[in-house]
């Protein structure tokens, strides 16, 4: 089934991300190339994008998850979600949305469910007082890991019909 026309929207789930300047350098890359996609910068304060027309902040309200629901609310199938949050993963892979962790690992309708119960797990561990080790450093590795799966979501959706311009 092609989707011809449909652009690729890229969501960032953008206050804790640290790989922005990679999405942009790659959304570029495939830009130039042709491909349609559209980079939504997703934040609860004011943040510094590059002056781009294909790169848009989008700045909510600073309630609790208010770029969870905004980006939940949007993306879905041929779109990319950036983030970290597995309760928002969790919900854009149930709309079909190709979701990608900053290190590069994605969350898929296989994975999501042990993503899910390891996170509430670990949040259960916490409130009890329990002390926990926090998420492992960012590396180079992780970002590396990152570029290859962001490039690879792109040409499969372009692949799959997203992103045409013509």
């Amino acid at each position: 089934m092609c989707q011809s026309n449909r652009m690729i929207a890229l969501y960032i789930d953008a206050d804790a991300c640290p790989v922005k300047q990679e999405i942009y350098r790659v959304a570029e890359r495939h830009a130039l190339k042709g491909v349609a996609l559209k980079v939504l910068v997703v934040t609860n304060s004011p943040i510094a994008v590059p002056r781009s027309e294909m790169i848009e902040r989008v700045v909510v309200g600073a309630g609790m998850d208010e770029a969870d629901h905004w980006i939940a609310e949007r993306a879905g199938r041929g779109d990319i979600v950036i983030t970290a949050d597995v309760p928002l993963a969790s919900r854009c892979v149930k709309s079909g949305a190709n979701v990608i962790a900053p290190n590069g690992k994605p969350f898929t309708e296989e994975s999501i469910g042990m993503a899910l119960a390891t996170r509430n797990l670990m949040d259960s561990l916490r409130s009890a007082g329990e002390i926990t080790s926090g998420p492992k450093p960012f590396t180079p590795r992780d970002r590396s890991s990152f570029l290859a799966a962001l490039d690879q979501a792109i040409v499969r959706l372009t692949r799959a019909g997203f992103g045409q311009t013509a």
